[in-house]
């Protein structure tokens, strides 16, 4: 690996506010796009799920369709005993074998009463199941309109930012090259342990920006000199002077609006 160069103190702030400006910049896409992406991705996990619903809603149809079909056969077959029975009382040769075919008649008579109130009850289930699936249906068809409006929010700012972000992801890797690895990781540190990833801010109205704590004036005097990398001792923050910071933004807004 390539020995980095040496580099002055003030070359390292400039390369840091730059690297902070590119950082900040990529932020702003990606708020942008906010909660977007993983609302897209719950609406399709919830389609999924609806579609999944679905198929096991209508098979179960199936299944009862079929059960109806086979107590319908049952009732045909016990029809026919009735019959086979009815005819052969005629032929009988006594009381017990005329009342043994009754018995007969009487059970078959039972299993198509049973069967029939089987089919009733799956007639029930099917009329529930039919209700459930044309609301299953329409909930569906809400969420996809729903998922396909949601992409074409989504896919309308990546054609627009997606270039650009990548652009600046790889400005970011070139500026952090510039800079030794130790401040990198500092500023890598600090920037994921605050709110808004500000790791570098420029001195405002006598206080670290976004801060309502004031810089000491000999402390002001020192980061206006660039002479040594100061933080600021509430928040943690590397600070730089207003005016380089005035600099390197025209120069990065320059930058960005090449990209």
């Amino acid at each position: 690996m390539a020995k980095k160069k040496e580099v002055t103190v003030e070359e390292r702030l400039r390369a840091l506010y730059d690297l902070q400006l590119i950082d900040s910049r990529v932020d702003e896409i990606r708020n942008v796009r906010g909660e977007l992406p993983l609302e897209v991705r719950d609406l399709e996990d919830e389609v999924a799920g609806l579609n999944i619903r679905l198929d096991k809603l209508i098979s179960n149809l199936e299944v009862i369709d079929n059960d109806i079909a086979g107590k319908k056969n049952l009732i045909e077959e016990s029809k026919s005993l009735i019959k086979k029975y009815t005819e052969q009382q005629k032929n009988v040769r006594n009381n017990r074998e005329f009342n043994s075919l009754t018995k007969e008649v009487e059970f078959q008579e039972l299993e198509i009463e049973l069967a029939e109130k089987h089919i009733k009850e799956f007639k029930a289930q099917i009329e529930q199941k039919k209700e459930v699936i044309a609301e299953t249906k329409e909930r569906l068809k809400e969420r996809e309109n729903h998922l396909k409006h949601k992409k074409g929010e989504l896919d309308a700012i990546l054609s627009e930012t997606e270039k650009e972000e990548q652009a600046l992801i790889q400005k970011s890797e070139e500026y952090k090259e510039q800079i030794d690895d130790r401040l990198v990781a500092a500023y890598i540190r600090i920037r994921t342990n605050v709110k808004n990833g500000l790791a570098v801010v420029p001195i405002e109205r006598g206080a670290s920006g976004g801060s309502f704590f004031t810089i000491p004036p000999q402390v002001q005097v020192e980061i206006a000199s660039r002479k040594k990398v100061i933080t600021d001792e509430h928040s943690g923050r590397i600070l730089v002077d207003a005016i380089l910071a005035e600099e390197q933004r025209e120069k990065m807004e320059k930058l960005f609006s090449k990209l």
